[in-house]
């Protein structure tokens, strides 16, 4: 993934280079989880609900928060853009599945019945170029990959989408959205190929704000002769094939889709000509989904998204993540070296819509934050913070946080609040540390966050962190011993040696605790 001396590296990808090398083993997990494996499913009491905080959010298209009404309550619709998948899943893509999470759980506690669908591009020519690359079928490398994403996605603690449509699966609604832009006299024909006339669909950069001449930079497509378009700004609807190489018969002759026409076909087939929410990276704003926009409604004469929601970019040491600069990471990258809910608070902490300056210090800060909402769960058990009364002042303050545009920089500072209070009770109120230790843990489900015991977070599971608990314990035993002999220089080894494999001890009257600390 990344070059060895290629452009400036900065601290963390030097960093994580060092850890990944001490550390080894990968995190990540086989099991594509789903909903009901994560947090709590009792709603939130009235004092917490949206109806006192309606629930506003962001639209590119306006450029300003507006209340969330749905088209046809409780029902939503959400559709995302996915990943092409010729290869694994890096930290952009982990912050757009984060982020998206994250609205999906709090329109469902909200009572809205979400649709959540999120496509997966299976054909495009850099699928065919990797899979000529390694010797290997299309659907051999596409599968691959789409199993390899569920895997980081659920690694994440990421609730999967109610519907994942392949494009390969969707040919016929291309072609059919094709042929009616013909007819309507949106689209030509040319050389094999068809093409969307952009100068027919007034209102063409409305989602962008861009001019004709910004629009320049997004008009060349991907493996597309530009000679043979009218206008240098249309798109490509199909691309016509000559010659051998992969391609689906169609009502224009042999080829493979644009880019653009999978989404419009894939989300209207899945949620109408018309649907709640469109999201994806800010990158993606244009030309992709201001091509989207023109073609779908061109086609219905509806409008096609009535919410836009974009991400924001991800910088690392200061710099834009790319692989020219050698500061790019897949999501298994990093789980060989940090622990996955870790990657899921740093991501969290940022509203969706900033740039996130990613570096190692977020990731160690992150881990010690996340700590001390760990340490405010101990001595609970899980069925008590379940039946738990909750305090309905921070519910309803952690609401209005999130009805406001998901601000989850705001939504965390109510869940350290709980904890602070779950800590400073635990001796004199029990029962009150209780209630605010179960705000804390119920709370925290909508962000994805606290998925696990107390125990587990701070030990780890030992494959993934380079040295097993059984290994600990025993040499924790053997310091006991060595402390019983007097052996004191032999105990204080053995805290070092541990101290060295991010292993803390923790020494009380009642005996020794241990926990792992971040790398």
């Amino acid at each position: 993934m990344r070059g060895s001396g290629v452009g400036y590296r900065g601290h963390f990808a030097q960093s994580f280079d060092r850890h990944a090398r001490a550390q080894g083993k990968s995190q990540v997990k086989s099991k594509w989880r789903s909903a009901a494996d994560f947090g709590y499913h009792r709603p939130m009491n009235q004092s917490g609900n949206r109806m006192n905080h309606p629930l506003r959010l962001y639209d590119t298209m306006t450029r300003q928060k507006r209340d969330f009404v749905p088209l046809a309550a409780p029902k939503v619709g959400l559709y995302v853009c996915g990943m092409t998948v010729y290869d694994y899943c890096h930290l952009g893509h982990a912050r757009v599945m984060i982020a998206f999470d994250v609205l999906y759980r709090w329109l469902k506690q909200a009572g809205f019945e979400v649709s959540y669908v999120r496509n997966i591009t299976d054909v495009d020519d850099k699928i065919i170029k990797r899979a000529v690359e390694n010797g290997e079928s299309i659907q051999n490398l596409t599968e691959r990959f789409i199993e390899a994403m569920h895997e980081d996605a659920a690694s994440l603690y990421c609730q999967s989408p109610t519907a994942e449509p392949k494009a390969t699966e969707h040919m016929t609604q291309m072609h059919q959205m094709i042929e009616q832009l013909l007819e309507q006299g949106f689209a030509y024909e040319s050389a094999g190929d068809v093409y969307f006339a952009v100068d027919k669909f007034e209102g063409y950069g409305k989602l962008s704000g861009r001019s004709l001449d910004d629009m320049l930079a997004g008009a060349s497509d991907r493996g597309v002769d530009s000679s043979r378009k009218l206008n240098p700004f249309d798109f490509v609807l199909w691309k016509g094939v000559s010659d051998n190489s992969t391609s689906w018969e169609s009502p224009f002759g042999a080829g493979r889709p644009g880019w653009h026409i999978e989404c419009s076909a894939m989300s209207t087939h899945c949620l109408g000509s018309s649907f709640d929410i469109h999201g994806g990276g800010h990158d993606l704003q244009f030309p992709h989904h201001e091509n989207e926009i023109a073609q779908s409604e061109a086609v219905s004469g509806e409008t096609y998204a009535h919410n836009w929601m974009h991400v924001g970019f991800v910088n690392v040491d200061g710099e834009k993540m790319s692989k020219s600069l050698g500061n790019f990471f897949t999501i298994r990258d990093l789980l060989e070296t940090y622990d996955a809910e870790v990657l899921r608070f740093a991501l969290v902490s940022s509203h969706y819509r900033s740039p996130i300056s990613f570096s190692e210090d977020l990731l160690a800060e992150s881990h010690s934050a996340l700590s001390r909402l760990y340490t405010a769960l101990k001595g609970f058990d899980a069925a008590e913070l379940i039946d738990a009364d909750l305090d309905g002042g921070l519910l309803s303050e952690f609401s209005a946080a999130m009805n406001d545009d998901l601000a989850t920089p705001q939504a965390l500072s109510v869940l350290f609040k709980a904890a602070k209070a779950a800590n400073q009770l635990a001796t004199s109120d029990p029962e009150a540390a209780l209630k605010q230790a179960a705000t804390l843990k119920y709370l925290a489900s909508f962000l994805g966050l606290l998925n696990r015991d107390t125990e587990t977070f701070f030990k780890g599971s030992g494959d993934d962190q380079g040295m097993s608990s059984e290994a600990v314990e025993k040499l924790i035993e053997e310091r006991a011993v060595a402390k019983r002999d007097k052996n004191f220089a032999r105990a204080d080894e053995i805290r070092q040696e541990l101290l060295e494999r991010q292993v803390v001890l923790e020494d009380s009257a009642s005996g020794t605790t241990w926990r792992r600390e971040a790398p």
